[in-house]
């Protein structure tokens, strides 16, 4: 049975698009810029069997003409978005069979109207599942809400936080040490978040990735996935006015725009 490597290839200044491969056969995820994708498909004498696209903004997408020449498979994306070229539309409920893997498509819409996720819960080689969530969940963060409205977004991680925590967390961009700074001034006395800061620090002090993170991570360490702990409730009452009965989605979307102001 093929050992399944999993890889994020650094694009522009903190994208990551992501690489599987059994080693012969590779699928990247959000090809933004096909250099990249060129360089490691040559560097390990790997066909290009696939690609999965979770949305459409050029960040992600920007790569796909230059990767058609190679690519030997199809490209795989959000039924409701439009794509710089033929693919085949995907929406909850699809799956996706590539490198022997089944994918499941999860919609998540908030960041855009249309986003979706490719979860593999069981792969071959018997490792921890794969989340591959574009610009959904982030370790420490979530996306910015273009297109969609908080109460989706907030829908959206609900239904990533419901996924096995050894699920591995595969976000496309390298945003970490910023969203844990938003993080701790949210919960300055959650120690885990306090001891996975350092950790990615030294990380990237090392000039390795952060990613993936986890989603037990996460649910220990995120404030946008733990808007129901007093500590986070208190921080985002203080900072706006909230009932005391605000639900989950109040309570986000305070978190949401305090984010978007951070500095």
């Amino acid at each position: 049975m093929a050992v399944l490597t999993l890889a994020p290839l650094a694009a522009f200044t903190d994208n990551y698009i992501w690489m599987l491969h059994d080693g012969s056969q590779a699928l990247v995820v959000d090809p933004g810029e096909a250099a990249p994708v060129r360089a490691a498909l040559d560097a390990a004498g790997l066909r290009l069997a696939g690609i999965l696209v979770t949305h459409h903004h050029g960040d992600h997408v920007g790569g796909l003409l230059d990767l058609q020449p190679r690519l030997q498979g199809q490209v795989w994306g959000p039924a409701r978005e439009v794509m710089p070229l033929p693919f085949v539309p995907c929406k909850a409920g699809d799956s996706v069979e590539l490198l022997g893997q089944r994918f499941r498509v999860l919609d998540i819409p908030g960041h855009t109207a249309g986003h979706i996720a490719f979860h593999l819960a069981e792969p071959s080689d018997g490792s921890a599942p794969i989340l591959f969530c574009g610009d959904t969940l982030f370790s420490g963060g979530c996306g910015r809400i273009f297109e969609g409205t908080p109460a989706q977004m907030w829908d959206s991680l609900q239904s990533l936080a419901a996924l096995p925590g050894n699920t591995r967390v595969c976000c496309a961009h390298e945003y970490t040490l910023s969203n844990l700074r938003f993080a701790q001034v949210i919960e300055p006395g959650n120690a885990e978040l306090r001891d996975y800061r350092s950790w990615c620090e030294a990380q990237r002090a090392d000039g390795q990735p952060t990613l993936p993170s986890s989603i037990a991570q996460e649910l220990a360490i995120n404030p946008f996935l733990r808007c129901a702990q007093p500590a986070v409730r208190a921080a985002a009452t203080q900072h706006q006015a909230l009932a005391e009965d605000a639900d989950g989605v109040s309570v986000f979307a305070t978190l949401r725009q305090w984010k978007n102001d951070f500095r």
